[in-house]
């Protein structure tokens, strides 16, 4: 897994053939389109961005923000850079054509702006769809081509737009234990409606809302290969419609939408409201464009039909519980969402109101990603048969089957070795007719490596399961190997963990036991996944969450002992979201600052800032309600204010401790501080010199209560609390040398190299080491093969990451995947400029470890500008450092050397080489500004 991709993105990549034929174009075309210049354009560009997406249908942003990265056809030049740029948006593909942007033609912009570009024409309108594309002007003045053209369209933006009615079918969940079901079970539910078109349409579209997941068919076709659709939202307030193109699907004469609903979120209790019942419900209406001008809608109201499918939900949707489906194919029927069925004996939709906002689902959708085998099948207990997959993974599986009609197949999921299920995840198969089926997930997901089949008369074939990762299908951005196995195992483990957890627009602790989107666990995967993945878009959704749960009843805590407190407190945020329930602390609550500061750092994304600093405002004030003599109070009940989380050897809760006291008013700082900068970006000087004040003054009583002059340490000394206190700057300049000293002894004395956090703590120390430039420590800990750390649970035979360091509960977890963000920013060194976020400008700053068993390194970054590339290697004692500046971005190369003055690029010295500026040396480093450009440095190292 840890294979490095071709140099250029296969999603995007033109080829040099393609960009030859780009170029001549240029001197060939006349009008508008473009001019002739006396060189060819050095750039082109590419992959076109919406809001974070390629083609998206539907959005709701009035104003979307456009983007695009570059190719280069000059490979071999320096310094490629766009000037200026022209944006052109039309009605239909015919006008783009002939370079008619009759929605918005930007002109010619003098600018090198390729990335979050605010469209600035016509008012968008309902259903509008809008076909664009660009070029630029390079360095030298010369046009490229225009872009090939991309497109978006609009949804429903106004409720007036809206003329279906929810619907759903008019049983309700009823709870049981056992199969067969009870007679009064709720299946998930079909629903169709049968119309009648005159012309073949010309374009057709359907905005879906649904409160439980939803698949659509048209003529009895899927239209889309997406699955557990739509994203998770709060749904005390909030559904999210999706948009399908469902013009080829469509006919002349009689046709059929069907909707097959899934239990699943409906029933989630802490979504329960009196205006909805506890059953999926659908919101769906299709706008159908006919030849001749016509046109006709088809909503969703009271003449559809409905009907129980084969499917229901096994389990109770909520912690421990998600169960698993029961299929029974007896009661298939083939053509449900046909034109062929007699419907007659079906019964009405039922009506429903519930109050909710629509907004469009603006995220990649969950897919199937990728196909999983098994390695093996053994005899278990009672006849059974135990399958071994060959790696612990969340998704979707499909097993076929066979036996006498009525058989039930049951199938239970693990992922301990040790134990037949875990977390009572477990689906079944009722065989039809036929003697033969499929069982094959739809509206819940698995979660294990191991699938015990019990009632299954013979030993399965290998061929006959499949298993597929099911994750929203965000786009690859990072790829990372090294000299040394252990850390890239580390890396692909950590990896894969994070693609396991993020189904649904949002990061999960653990998808079989909670599935709740804990913030204090995002602190110790956010950062990691924006150095392997393309996230805006996910990680917007999840701040629209965020912003959702904030005000309402507090979640003071879950055990026996905690206090309930209904009383709503405007600022205050629970632990999870969208799902509310859980345990946590300030740093759970408080990843609502954190997650906006790292969209901002990765994609210099200034409206996620500016749509969230009301949220982030409500919740410091929340927090003042909180303190006394400038420091936080414990507050909640037996699971609240919690500290760092599952450190080595923790025991139970933690919020009445001192450890946890020092902890949560560090995060009070590091949140202020955070703030402070979010505040100064987005022009509120008085808001950010009021919150820089707050930090300091909190810091001052902090470090007043909590220094320890003896030990120039904090509370206990664990590696978490003085990673914490010297990242956001507590200990006074004069005692700093001190406490990072602590620190070290801490970490190669005390803990005899190993890594001492947790999920939160654990955060800490990696974010200030990572800061502070100190790989090396971070090596000494990621290399350990011992416990605690990566290395053990690797040695144990881990596909996973668990939840606590020792292998206890949840084999698959977010604890501790902030290594994860070392790789890419420590040992490759493409690090952000937070003065020039976005990788506009960057860091190179590989770790070349004397000393250490590492001897190359090789890192690639797609940024929002274009690759970044960053491989070193150690040959004899010379340096050998391979790096790229994608176009429009500059960088500062921090290049390792014993000998300043041996730095080659290309074997010429520096002072002949265009494209760079050696700026000055400083501790073994030559510091060199780079412009676009590949470059191959040498030095005596």
């Amino acid at each position: 897994m840890h294979s490095l991709p071709p140099k250029k993105s296969q999603h995007y990549r033109i080829g040099t053939f393609g960009l030859l034929c780009l170029v001549l174009i240029l001197f060939f075309c006349t009008g508008n389109s473009c001019t002739a210049a006396d060189s060819p354009p050095s750039i082109v560009p590419v992959d076109l961005q919406c809001e974070y997406l390629s083609n998206p249908l539907g959005i709701d942003v009035q104003k979307p923000r456009l983007g695009w990265t570059f190719e280069t056809t000059a490979p071999n030049e320096r310094g490629q850079h766009q000037t200026a740029y022209r944006i052109l948006v039309a009605r239909s593909p015919e006008q783009l054509t002939r370079n008619q942007g009759d929605i918005w033609d930007s002109g010619d912009i003098k600018s090198d702006q390729s990335i979050h570009v605010v469209y600035g024409g016509a008012p968008l309108k309902s259903q509008m769809a809008c076909y664009w594309k660009v070029r630029v002007c390079d360095q030298n003045g010369a046009w490229s081509p225009w872009s090939p053209p991309a497109r978006w369209t609009m949804g429903l933006l106004t409720p007036s737009d809206w003329s279906a009615k929810w619907i759903g079918a008019a049983p309700r969940f009823v709870k049981f234990e056992k199969l067969p079901p009870p007679p009064q079970a709720l299946h998930d539910p079909w629903l169709r409606k049968t119309f009648t078109l005159n012309q073949k349409p010309e374009q057709a579209m359907i905005y879906i809302a649904s409160i439980g997941y939803h698949e659509l068919y048209v003529n009895n076709r899927k239209v889309s290969d997406a699955v557990l659709m739509p994203a998770v939202a709060d749904h005390t307030q909030r559904a999210r419609y999706v948009t399908y193109e469902i013009t080829d699907f469509l006919q002349k004469g009689p046709n059929v939408i069907g909707l097959w609903l899934g239990t699943s979120w409906s029933i989630y209790p802490l979504y329960k409201s009196d205006d909805k019942p506890q059953t999926p419900i659908v919101l769906a209406q299709a706008e159908i464009d006919l030849p001749g001008g016509n046109h006709q809608t088809i909503a969703t109201d009271q003449t559809w039909k409905t009907h129980p499918s084969p499917n229901l939900l096994l389990g109770t949707w909520m912690f421990t519980n998600y169960g698993g489906e029961y299929y029974d194919a007896r009661n298939e029927l083939p053509d449900w969402a046909g034109t062929g069925l007699d419907d007659s004996n079906w019964k009405a939709a039922a009506l429903y109101q519930p109050r909710l906002t629509l907004s469009a689902e603006m995220l990649e959708p969950n897919r199937r990603i990728k196909k999983i085998e098994p390695i093996a099948i053994k005899d278990a207990p009672d006849g059974a048969w135990r399958v071994d997959m060959g790696v612990n993974f969340v998704g979707f599986v499909e097993i076929d089957l066979k036996g006498k009609p009525g058989n039930l197949i049951e199938m239970q999921f693990s992922e301990d070795p040790g134990k037949m299920i875990t977390h009572k995840l477990h689906s079944a198969y009722r065989l039809g007719p036929t003697g033969r089926g499929t069982f094959r997930n739809r509206f819940n997901y698995a979660s294990g490596r191991w699938i015990l089949l019990k009632g299954l008369k013979y030993k399965p074939a290998l061929t006959d399961i499949r298993g597929y990762l099911v994750r929203t299908d965000y786009r690859r951005a990072g790829w990372f190997e090294c000299s040394h196995p252990l850390l890239n195992k580390i890396y692909d483990i950590t990896l894969w963990t994070y693609e396991n957890l993020s189904l649904g627009g949002y990061v999960v602790d653990c998808p079989q036991r909670e599935r709740m989107g804990y913030g204090g666990d995002a602190h110790a995967t956010t950062q990691t996944a924006l150095n392997a993945y393309h996230l805006g878009a996910f990680y917007t959704k999840w701040s629209q969450d965020w912003r959702d749960v904030q005000g309402k009843d507090t979640a003071w805590g879950l055990g026996e002992k905690a206090t309930q407190q209904k009383a709503k407190e405007s600022g205050n945020l629970p632990y999870t979201a969208p799902t509310y329930w859980g345990g946590g602390g300030p740093a759970w609550s408080g990843y609502c600052i954190t997650l906006p500061w790292y969209l901002y750092r990765h994609y210099a994304d200034t409206r996620i800032l500016e749509v969230n600093f009301d949220t982030i405002q409500r919740w410091l004030a929340f927090l003042e309600t909180k303190s006394k003599n400038n420091m936080l109070v414990r507050w909640g009940g037996q699971w609240d204010f919690l500290g760092d989380w599952l450190w080595p050897g923790a025991e139970g809760v933690n919020g009445d401790t001192r450890e946890t006291l020092f902890f949560n008013n560090c995060y009070w700082i590091y949140n202020l501080q955070t703030a402070a900068r979010i505040a100064d970006i987005i022009g509120q000087p008085t808001a950010a010199e009021k919150y820089h004040r707050r930090a300091e003054t909190v810091a001052h009583a902090v470090h007043k209560e909590f220094f320890n002059p003896k030990e120039n340490s904090y509370v206990n000394n664990f590696q978490a609390y003085l990673a914490c206190a010297l990242l956001i700057n507590l200990p006074p300049e004069n005692l700093r040398p001190a406490v990072w000293k602590r620190f070290e002894d801490e970490i190669l004395i005390h803990r005899k190299g190993h890594f001492w956090g947790g999920i939160t703590g654990g955060y800490f120390i990696v974010k200030n080491l990572l800061e502070f430039d100190r790989p090396d420590l971070l090596y000494i800990m990621a290399t350990k093969e011992d416990y605690p750390g990566w290395g053990d649970m690797l040695r144990k035979g881990a596909t996973t990451l668990w939840e606590a360091w020792d292998g206890r509960n949840s084999l698959l977890h977010s604890s501790y995947l902030h290594i994860g963000a070392w790789f890419m920013e420590g040992l490759a060194g493409i690090k952000p400029d937070p003065q020039h976020p976005g990788y506009k400008h960057f860091f190179l700053k590989p770790a070349v470890l004397k000393n250490y068993d590492l001897n190359w390194v090789k890192a690639r970054f797609e940024s929002p500008y274009g690759l970044i590339r960053s491989e070193w290697s150690r040959q004899n004692r010379t340096l050998h450092l391979k790096v790229s500046v994608p176009p429009n971005t500059t960088a500062t190369c921090y290049l390792p050397t014993s000998h300043p003055a041996s730095v080659k690029e290309a074997n010429r010295p520096l002072k002949q080489v265009q494209g760079l500026k050696h700026l000055r040396n400083e501790k073994d480093r030559a510091i060199i500004e780079l412009q676009p450009g590949d470059y191959h440095f040498t030095a005596d190292f």
